[in-house]
């Protein structure tokens, strides 16, 4: 864990909330928000930040995950289970989204209810953004899909952009970006900065698996943007990849694998 961050951690079972001391020295708050079953783990670091990323500790979530690192998992599976996961996690990214109250009729009596107030918009970053979209479009078929297409340069690993295709008022409502992997961050950063320069002011990301390093360029890059992760893996190795990790997200979902 690099120096200067939070991190929450996403579970469903306690019902407390108590100061802890960590393994590794930090504090800890573990609180339940007592209508939702939601627990957060908070480390509290030195520093001047407030949290930006938001790790999921859920079973359900961590055995999709195993498949997904899987060597052995075909592009079939693999595909499977990268949607089934964001469909699990959007849940928890979308809890804070605005929203308004709607005079309604039901068969029986009029009814105040609660509804979005603003258009949802999802961006994945292609190729392998696309995987995840499915599974947050069964959750949110009323979202709109905006789409950005970057590729790394493998000599230096910064993006380049070869797609921009959003809506034109995407300051209308919260933004969220997908991609499977925060490695370097470049990638990530950029996106953001094309998603800004168009307009968009509420702004959260949605990865598989995060390195420290990408965390970092996100953090120096946009440090209101916050960071939703099924795992925060060790470091990059040094061609850039996860590690652990899962391999390359889009090879293995298309099964385009050398």
């Amino acid at each position: 864990m690099p120096d200067g961050f939070a991190v929450e951690r996403i579970d469903m079972t306690c019902v407390c909330r108590a100061p802890l001391l960590s393994e590794r020295g930090f504090f800890m708050h573990k609180s339940m928000v007592q209508t939702t079953g939601c627990v957060r783990y908070t480390l509290v670091m030195p520093t001047t930040h407030e949290s930006g990323v938001i790790v999921f500790d859920h079973p359900l979530i961590a055995h999709k995950l195993a498949t997904i690192r899987d060597r052995t998992t075909g592009h079939r599976l693999f595909r499977a289970a990268l949607s089934q996961i964001a469909g699990l996690m959007v849940y928890e990214v979308t809890r804070s989204l605005p929203t308004t109250q709607r005079q309604i009729e039901t068969p029986m009596m009029p009814l105040s209810c609660r509804v979005l107030s603003g258009a949802i918009t999802i961006v994945p970053v292609l190729r392998a953004g696309l995987g995840m979209i499915d599974g947050i479009l069964e959750v949110m078929p009323e979202a709109r899909v905006g789409h950005l297409g970057l590729a790394r340069d493998e000599r230096t690993l910064e993006p380049h952009a070869y797609l921009n295709k959003l809506p034109r008022d995407l300051d209308s409502g919260p933004v969220i970006l997908v991609d499977p992997m925060l490695a370097t961050g470049g990638s990530a950063s950029a996106a953001l900065t094309m998603l800004r320069a168009a307009g968009a002011s509420d702004v959260r990301m949605i990865c598989l698996v995060a390195a420290p390093e990408g965390i970092s360029r996100l953090h120096a890059d946009h440090p209101d943007v916050r960071v939703y992760a099924a795992a925060l893996d060790e470091r990059l190795d040094e061609h850039g990849y996860i590690l652990p990790g899962l391999g390359d997200a889009g090879d293995r979902m298309y099964g385009t694998v050398e």
